[in-house]
């Protein structure tokens, strides 16, 4: 994976939310933030 900051990170994964991408980088993404102590506050529509 990219070194991202916490905000490209963050935005990382509320992108692939949306767009339904595959399960297993939404996980990876979904861990790294959760290890990064982070909120994302993901909207559903």
């Amino acid at each position: 994976m990219k070194i991202m900051s916490d905000e490209m990170l963050v935005a990382a994964y509320r992108d692939a939310l949306k767009s339904d991408q595959n399960k297993s980088e939404i996980e990876t993404l979904k861990t790294e933030v959760q290890k990064r102590g982070l909120s994302p506050k993901v909207e559903k529509e």
